[in-house]
């Protein structure tokens, strides 16, 4: 692999030291840090896509009046990959580094999106306001669109940004993914639901 798409890897891995995984794509950052070109990294993006070691998530466009972001999300597929990137070694290692969180919300999203029906349609959402969406799944016809928001906690609470991002794209079912077992009702029309059981859930659906 060459040297260029190796370190753009490592640079969104956060193994600069920014701890960015996932993070919404700027190339000229990337660029910048590593001492080489902005298309030299995009290129090598487009290559680790297509290589599937990195998936791209692209902003959901509600039709509402506020700004919406618009660069996609990039994340590394293989949680491995990135724990390895970052040496490192044990769950010990990775609970006490700052990448945990991220690396949590990474492994949730690719097993969310390969569990889901095959023409699902998979994108995040979020305002210039810092309303967010970690994880919004288009299944289409009677079934809809689905909201996540991840968190790692095992008694995880709904960010307000995510309220308000309910709010505005009104989903036809939203959840908090979280590192439990537990499903239950949490707030309006949000449930609290693990990982393992979405994952199941998804998986019976047909289209």
């Amino acid at each position: 692999m060459p040297t260029e798409c190796g370190t753009t890897i490592l640079a969104l891995s956060g193994g600069h030291k920014n701890h960015a995984h996932p993070t919404r794509l700027n190339a000229a950052r990337i660029a910048k840090s590593l001492a080489v070109d902005g298309k030299t990294v995009a290129k090598y993006l487009d290559l680790m896509v297509d290589l599937l070691l990195v998936r791209r998530l692209q902003p959901f466009h509600a039709n509402v009046s506020k700004r919406i972001v618009k660069s996609p999300k990039v994340y590394l597929r293989d949680s491995g990959l990135l724990h390895t990137l970052l040496r490192l070694d044990d769950i010990e290692d990775v609970l006490g580094h700052p990448v945990a969180g991220q690396s949590w919300e990474g492994f949730v999203l690719e097993n969310l999106i390969r569990s889901a029906p095959e023409h699902t349609e998979f994108k995040y959402y979020r305002t210039s306001a810092g309303a967010e969406i970690d994880l919004i799944l288009d299944l289409g016809g009677k079934y809809g669109i689905w909201a996540m928001e991840i968190k790692r906690s095992t008694a995880p609470k709904i960010s307000k940004g995510f309220h308000v991002s309910i709010n505005d794209i009104k989903p036809s079912k939203a959840f908090i993914v979280y590192a439990g077992d537990e499903r239950y009702p949490k707030g309006k029309d949000i449930e609290a639901i693990g990982l393992t059981a979405l994952c199941a859930e998804l998986q019976k659906l047909t289209m």
